[in-house]
């Protein structure tokens, strides 16, 4: 929902900008249903507790924010009229909307505001990715019933970006004072949106309906008033060469997750058409938790960083359809350090001599190298829902070229959400692969590598020169001296190998011909809501 229709043109292939234009020059109708074929199926449908990137875009639908961001990274009233920020940067005061409902009838206003913020931070769990965004919060005031006063512990120049997340998006007081667990979707779950959940076949479907009264879309989307479409299902196919051939015979109208090779299946095809996104929140990358052995020593992290040919494996598993990556910062984001560039990787001899240091001088019968008989192994555990985009045929071939260059071990094993919620919250993790989607560069360093953050809340003895960076940089405001700070921050994330990026991941989408208005959430650097999606029923 939160982008022009124009930013969806830019991103379109040269086929593709010619049909939006030509669907620009036409009038959006109302009316018809959409199928869209999505890789993976929500593990939670609860934005305040949900931590899968692509379920954000799925929940959109139903789900609205105070405030949206715009694709040149400045803010637009949503839910929000207008605000003000305090000089000191430790109150931020909104007026809102007085026109907003909740699908069941209940009115947006600053109770609402303030029961989610309450709900947030007295029933969600600290480690959340909902209650992250509200580290330097304290509390809401409602100073009027549509006027609220977000105060502050402490100034944090990353707020409007916060605001802007579906995670801190509205759910109704009803819903919320039932105290039920949200994840499992359906009707119990009400927003102000422009659809209605109104159904979940756990493994197959979701299913959602327009909500007639909507008339609050962002200052930044393509138009007014209802969504166009009357339903949107999302399917959950997982399996690549089964949403093309739903595609391709017609069961779906658009589809996500586009492999590479199936691209030309569609793009510049006669009936078809393809759109890919922008990278401006992350990369996809291994991070490396640098507190337990054998990752705790340098030598063996930066031999794991330069011990294989990343190039070569990105351009072999995705066939130049994506970079790959010199920082987790995604290239296109403004704060991404250009400098890192060239800078590491591909460095077999040097990455031996690392371990040869480090006394992993032995090998056993397989090949891998060994120290005081215990083999050199870093385990990479990947939750299962999160698997999508070959992302664990990259880890695979990573994994391999290791093995053969410098007999290190990394051991990928595909795990449950649960088991990463359990070893997260006791900081027993080793290699956690994943994109954020925060495109505040301050908010994505402290989700991964700040003491407080996503990843290191649980774990002890964190590298104080990064969090220290980190935290100041939440302090300071937007500019040069903020920018110049965050790209020495990511120099260190690299330099000591907390992190090794991978490929600057971009969604691919196709779809038939007579859909338009497709588009991207420059919050979520994802596929934006079906509310400027509509169907050219002339064109089917």
């Amino acid at each position: 929902m939160t982008i022009a229709l124009s930013a969806a043109i830019t991103a379109c292939s040269k086929s593709e900008s010619a049909t939006a234009t030509s669907a620009a020059a036409k009038q959006p109708v109302a009316g018809g249903d959409l199928t869209w074929g999505v890789t993976t199926e929500p593990a939670c449908f609860d934005p305040h507790r949900s931590s899968q990137q692509n379920s954000f875009w799925v929940i959109r639908n139903y789900i609205d924010s105070l405030i949206s961001k715009r694709t040149d990274g400045t803010y637009a009233p949503w839910l929000a009229k207008s605000w003000t920020i305090a000089a000191d940067g430790k109150s931020y005061t909104f007026t809102l909307r007085d026109d907003v409902k909740f699908t069941d009838g209940t009115p947006f206003n600053g109770d609402a505001v303030k029961a989610n913020f309450d709900y947030i931070l007295n029933n969600v769990s600290t480690t959340s990715s909902s209650a992250s965004l509200l580290v330097a919060f304290d509390h809401v005031e409602v100073v009027s019933p549509y006027v609220v006063k977000l105060v502050m512990k402490q100034a944090d120049s990353t707020t409007l970006e916060s605001l802007s997340s579906v995670k801190l998006g509205f759910i109704s007081p009803k819903a919320l004072a039932e105290n039920k667990d949200l994840c499992g979707g359906g009707p119990g779950i009400v927003g102000t949106g422009p659809f209605v959940f109104k159904s979940y076949q756990r493994g197959q479907q979701a299913t959602f309906e327009r909500n007639p009264d909507y008339q609050w879309a962002p200052d930044n989307a393509a138009h007014r008033g209802p969504a166009y479409l009357d339903r949107v299902t999302y399917r959950f196919l997982p399996e690549a060469a089964v949403r093309t051939g739903a595609l391709s015979s017609g069961q779906v109208d658009l589809i996500e997750g586009v492999q590479p090779t199936d691209i030309a299946v569609f793009d510049k095809v006669d009936g078809f058409q393809y759109v890919h996104g922008p990278s401006a929140t992350t990369s996809f990358t291994l991070n490396i938790n640098y507190t337990v052995p054998p990752a705790n020593d340098v030598r063996v992290r930066r031999a794991l960083r330069d011990g294989f040919d990343l190039d070569a494996i990105v351009k072999s598993v995705y066939l130049g359809t994506v970079r790959r990556a010199w920082s987790n910062i995604g290239p296109d984001n403004p704060d991404y350090a250009k400098q890192l560039a060239g800078s590491w990787g591909n460095k077999i001899a040097d990455a031996n001599r690392l371990l040869d240091e480090a006394g992993w001088t032995a090998r056993d019968k397989d090949g891998f190298r060994t120290k005081d008989g215990k083999r050199l192994t870093v385990e990479v555990g990947y939750p299962q829902p999160y698997v999508r985009d070959s992302r664990d045929v990259l880890i695979r071939a990573v994994q391999s070229a290791l093995r053969q260059n410098i007999g290190l071990d990394l051991n990928l094993r595909i795990t449950t959400a649960g088991d990463f919620a359990n070893q997260k919250a006791t900081g027993v993790w080793f290699i956690y692969p994943n994109t954020d989607n925060p495109s505040d560069v301050a908010m994505e360093l402290w989700d991964m590598l700040g003491d407080k953050g996503f990843l290191y809340s649980a774990i002890p003895g964190s590298d104080k020169k990064i969090t220290g960076d980190i935290n100041r940089a939440r302090l300071m405001p937007i500019g040069d001296e903020r920018r110049k700070l965050l790209g020495e921050i990511q120099e260190r994330a690299v330099d000591q190998a907390f992190i090794v990026p991978l490929f600057a991941p971009v969604y691919h989408l196709a779809s038939k011909s007579n859909v338009h208005g497709v588009g991207f959430e420059p919050q979520l650097d994802g596929p934006a809501s079906a509310y400027d999606i509509w169907i050219d029923k002339q064109g089917a």
